[in-house]
């Protein structure tokens, strides 16, 4: 039902840099890129894209939004995890379990941009 998540950015060769590595991690790759955005995903399916705001104003973090990237395993969460703050971002919860199945680590990317990388089970 997700088509594509958009997050901004005011830097947007510095989000590319963070986002690269990260899809990487994730068996993701670039699947569009312009002058204002770009977009990561696995083939056909969602997407995750980094913009410049239209309107030409700074792009601002959402309070209370979220973006979760799924995958199949405890230790790509960790690994996940780990490699974003290895890029720079803040940790907004150490990877762990949350209740009986949910595994997950968050962090905020370089512009603020909330994220959670999980698994279940």
């Amino acid at each position: 039902m997700i088509g594509y998540t958009t997050l901004g950015t005011n830097d947007l060769q510095r989000a590319a840099d963070f986002y690269d590595k990260l899809a990487a991690a994730l068996g993701g790759k670039r699947v569009f890129a312009n002058e204002r955005g770009i977009g990561w995903g696995a083939g056909r399916g969602p997407m995750l894209s980094v913009m410049q705001p239209w309107d030409g104003k700074p792009a601002t973090v959402g309070n209370g939004t979220m973006v979760a990237l799924a995958t199949d395993s405890r230790e790509k969460v960790d690994a996940v995890h780990k490699l974003a703050l290895e890029l720079g971002a803040q940790d907004e919860g150490a990877a762990g379990l949350r209740g009986d199945r949910f595994y997950g680590g968050y962090f905020r990317d370089l512009d603020g941009n909330k994220l959670v990388v999980y698994c279940m089970g």
